[in-house]
């Protein structure tokens, strides 16, 4: 694509994207915005200052001549974990910031959004700018990801369990007929090689030798982990790994997340409010205990995410993030960049486990079979599913 094509592309894209954030958080209340039940959970308000101090702070202050930052502190309040760029509030303080307030909040976006679509029009934008702004860009789409993942937990955990949105229908997903793919042993590829924006972590295109295995074209559903429930398999240490057992026990797991067994019956948490289980969905919201526990039970296991990415192209993918059994580890050559966006994925290789696919809160655009994510294998707050492999 010539690069005044791509440019307005861009330019068209930044505004589609960043009104979409907007539009995620139209349903919330005030009060919704400042919420922080856990750790892992970022208040709504915090992710739109944040995505905003991206653009200000990795575009505008380095590359727009004579640009003025909205207020100084909110590079403070904003920034995530980029050491390189300074101190901020610590990940568990940003419940506690009620101020800057929702509207300062709206109006530090509409101040960014105006100076960057000046500066998309304007001759300070070059073609080495390009991928950085890409990056943006998907960042931003990530947090979108991440915002409807923390709404969802905020509102969840609201013991009146409120509908995020009465407008918003259940996904309608589809129980395929289950089967076992064969995929024959042999030397693959894996890895990013095509055109357009990628996240460092992917690149590496490398060579893996596979095993004979098998993977299942469909994803475990509610109905068919409803019977490892019921099966008393959370209390059987016998299925799950030392650390998943400690897990087990220490917060006396008995479900996936959003489930509630009420008189007599299990009631899920969704986007219309507290709801009888759909026995034909893809289970979500289980960690990788969970994950493994059940796929032992089987008596098969998850698949390496070789494996998963090889498979891809036969199988359905994108309802849930599916756990893998794949640590969470650099492929052959890969190197930081220099500077604060070296910080983006290689220093959290460690203590995680690899996650392929996309689930339905993913943005449009945002979903490739490369694409790595990663969490530690407590964690089910994210739209997670299971696949199993033999």
């Amino acid at each position: 694509m010539h690069t005044t094509d791509y440019v307005k592309e861009l330019q068209s894209k930044y505004i589609d994207i960043r009104n979409h954030t907007v539009q995620i958080c139209k349903p919330l209340e005030i009060e919704d915005y400042v919420v922080q039940p856990i750790v892992d959970v970022s208040p709504p308000k915090w992710h739109l200052g944040h995505t905003t101090w991206f653009f200000e702070t990795f575009i505008l202050l380095p590359f727009m001549p004579g640009y003025s930052v909205f207020n100084e502190q909110y590079n403070f309040v904003f920034n995530s974990y980029y050491e390189t760029i300074g101190a901020r509030v610590i990940r568990t303080d940003r419940g506690n910031l009620s101020r800057p307030s929702v509207a300062d909040v709206y109006r530090y976006r509409e101040y960014v959004d105006r100076q960057m679509q000046a500066f998309l029009r304007s001759d300070f934008l070059t073609e080495s700018i390009l991928p950085l702004i890409e990056l943006g860009l998907n960042h931003e789409q990530q947090h979108q990801e991440l915002l409807l993942t923390d709404i969802k937990y905020i509102l969840g955990h609201n013991p009146l369990f409120p509908a995020y949105t009465k407008d918003t229908l259940p996904v309608k997903e589809e129980a395929e007929e289950y089967s076992m793919i064969k995929i024959p042993q042999g030397i693959y590829e894996i890895g990013f090689d095509k055109a357009g924006f990628c996240f460092d972590n992917e690149l590496g295109r490398h060579k893996v030798y596979l095993h004979d295995f098998e993977i299942s074209n469909s994803l475990v559903t509610n109905g068919e982990y409803l019977q490892f429930i019921e099966e008393d398999a959370y209390n059987d240490f016998r299925y799950w790994h030392a650390e998943g057992w400690d897990w087990v026990k220490q917060i006396t797991a008995k479900a996936p997340l959003y489930w509630y067994l009420i008189d007599g019956s299990w009631m899920q948490y969704g986007w219309n409010g507290l709801q009888e289980i759909n026995t034909q969905e893809a289970v979500c919201h289980v960690n990788f205990y969970e994950a493994s526990a059940y796929a032992t039970w089987k008596g098969l296991r998850l698949p390496t995410e070789a494996e998963w990415e090889i498979a891809s192209e036969k199988f359905n993918w994108g309802q849930r993030w599916e756990w893998t059994g794949s640590a969470y580890l650099p492929y052959p050559g890969f190197k930081k960049e220099a500077g604060a966006v070296g910080e983006y994925n290689g220093k959290f290789m460690i203590n995680q486990m690899v996650l392929r696919g996309a689930s339905v809160a993913t943005s449009k655009g945002h979903s490739r079979n490369t694409y790595r994510n990663f969490f530690h294998a407590s964690l089910r707050w994210q739209f997670t599913g299971i696949r199993l492999a033999r």
